[in-house]
């Protein structure tokens, strides 16, 4: 069922605490079912129900042999924390549900108009909710009662009144059948709930799981998913680091052993594509590593991530492993940690101070969005390459949540890798287009701009796929550059890219930036253009963090997309 729905049967309100939302239909059933054996059984009278009801529904519970006293079944409801309810169903003489009955509510339990708990007993769902029976929720009661299998909806955000106000929670909904009538619990996800279920949500999305190895103890933990993914019983446990080339086929192995013994060592970061043969057949995975160091640069802990790539296109998977094992042979790779809570900052690390490249200060800001639940897909690289030059790329994947993260960690390391062994601007964008063209999501997009500064000359060559531009801050006065050709990636298998460039002088600035810095819902793109040049003009601090305050003042209120910034400062040189 859908969020929505849940949310449409919801109580209007409620304050569910961390004890309370561990109450469930099958506790609360239990409950009740000690209820009916300690009390006897009353058949239901017409004075219990309306005329209209009499004359049109039969009671259910009392097709069943009889109910159970009322006054016993909600003392124990009074004693329950949370918001649950007991429903009968009220069938027609067909036999068919239209309506059902509260019998029962815990004190936590409020309809729209502000009744609760023992208020409720008596009411009809539909005279509190009239709209849910339209919704696919009322359905999932329906089959609930009819099949007697259980049924937990979606999480959902609802907006709940607290301290005068309004604030966003997140809920659940969980029915189960007890003796022909129904036991339906709402229950609060605190944020820990929510963010092992978002967790949850991406590894089985992207068909990965996370893995981290202590070096120093001998400690391994896996996710739920790589024992999954791995064909592996959770209860052996996770293989020590130095194990895991024992998963691979005989062929594959010497590739991850290596790896494996080049990241304990020297902290080699890898990525390896491997084989493990399955009852089901052979598996194709991807292992991911990078290695944590302690203050003398000895690798101490390793965190990584496994992905299924069984199920992708060939074409996808000879490109991919073709720029990984170029990458390999640099060294270069980023590899990002999936793990809990830290997503996108183990994706996109932030240094904890400027950059120096190529005689470059280089701010780096990203913020993920603040409305919503799913992960964004913005991302950035800001490294020097083996010439000396500075390549600064900042780029967008359209779409949210796990397909957009795995798209993302794609372009990301493939263009460093390409860009890093020699490949022109132009060539690397087409090659990325083509990457896109063959992924699993057939219709992704992303839009990407790649900067090469060469600091012999001052030169700042760059390149776009539908990319807004650069922005330039010289001498006070806040220009955008004049863009080169160049489509989103993703949009055609014949694009055509060219390349820009302009001379950079002592004291320039220059922003590279995803549109979540410019667009505000109902405006127009240019109008946010022009408010970011007003703003970067009247914000010219030189001092480290001065990106801080340019953000502050471009970004009020809530975020409702990921913002991504490169902020390049070309030093004034000394009199």
């Amino acid at each position: 069922a859908s969020a929505t729905a849940a949310q449409g049967a919801a109580p209007a309100e409620g304050n569910a605490t961390g004890h309370e939302a561990a109450v469930t239909p099958a506790t609360a059933a239990r409950g009740v079912a000690l209820a009916q054996e300690a009390t006897p059984s009353q058949e239901a009278t017409p004075a219990q129900e309306p005329a209209a009801v009499r004359e049109s529904a039969v009671d259910a519970a009392g097709e069943a042999g009889g109910s159970v006293r009322t006054a016993a079944v909600q003392a124990l409801f009074d004693a329950l924390p949370g918001m649950t309810l007991l429903l009968s169903p009220l069938r027609s003489a067909t036999g068919a549900v239209e309506d059902f009955r509260i019998d029962a509510a815990t004190p936590q339990a409020v309809d729209p108009a502000g009744r609760r708990g023992r208020e409720l007993i008596g009411l009809r769902i539909l005279e509190c909710r009239p709209t849910v029976a339209g919704e696919p929720l009322w359905q999932d009661w329906l089959d609930t009662l009819d099949t007697g299998e259980p049924y937990t909806s979606e999480p959902y955000v609802r907006l709940e009144s607290v301290g005068g106000g309004q604030e966003p929670a997140t809920y659940s909904v969980r029915a189960a059948r007890l003796d022909g009538r129904l036991v339906v619990t709402w229950r609060r996800q605190d944020a820990s709930d929510r963010q092992e279920q978002l967790l949850a949500d991406l590894q089985r999305l992207g068909h990965l799981g996370w893995a981290t190895w202590n070096l120093v103890t001998g400690e391994a933990t896996w996710s739920a998913q790589v024992y999954a993914l791995c064909d592996r019983d959770p209860g052996r446990g996770p293989l020590r680091l130095e194990e895991l080339a024992d998963l691979a086929v005989p062929e594959d192995g010497p590739a991850l052993a290596r790896a494996v013994r080049e990241i304990r060592t020297e902290g080699k970061q890898f990525d390896v594509p491997f084989r493990i043969r399955t009852a089901a057949g052979d598996k194709h995975l991807r292992a991911v590593a990078e290695a944590e160091p302690d203050a003398a640069g000895r690798p101490v802990q390793v965190h990584g991530f496994v992905q299924d790539l069984t199920a992708q296109r060939s074409a996808e998977l000879a490109l991919l492993e073709s720029e990984q094992a170029m990458v390999a042979q640099h060294g270069i790779l980023q590899a990002e940690r999936m793990i809990a809570g830290r997503l996108q900052h183990a994706l996109l690390p932030l240094p904890r101070r400027p950059l120096r490249l190529a005689g470059l200060r280089v701010d780096l800001a990203y913020l993920p969005a603040q409305s919503g639940i799913h992960v964004g897909g913005d991302w950035f690289s800001a490294i020097e390459l083996p010439d000396g030059d500075a390549l600064f790329v900042v780029g967008d994947v359209a779409g949210h949540g796990m397909d957009a993260v795995a798209t993302m960690a794609q372009l990301r390391f493939t263009a460093k890798g390409m860009l890093f062994t020699g490949s022109s601007l132009t060539g690397a964008l087409t090659r990325l287009n083509t990457l896109l063209l063959h992924s699993r999501d057939t219709r992704g997009t992303a839009t990407l701009v790649l900067a090469r500064y060469d600091p012999e000359r001052r030169r700042l060559a760059w390149a776009q796929a539908g990319h807004l531009p650069p922005l330039l801050l010289r001498g006070g006065e806040a220009r955008f550059l004049d863009r080169p050709r160049g489509v989103l990636l993703g949009a055609t298998d014949t694009p055509v890219y060219e390349e820009a460039e302009c001379l950079l002088e002592p004291g320039d600035r220059l922003l590279l930036y995803t549109d979540g810095l410019v667009e505000r819902p109902g405006e127009s793109i240019e109008l946010g253009l022009e408010r970011l040049a007003r703003a970067t003009a009247a914000h010219r601090s030189d001092a480290p963090g001065s990106l801080g305050p340019l953000l502050a003042a471009l970004l009020e209120g809530e975020r409702r997309d990921d913002v991504c910034v490169l902020d390049v400062r070309v030093p004034t040189e000394p009199a």
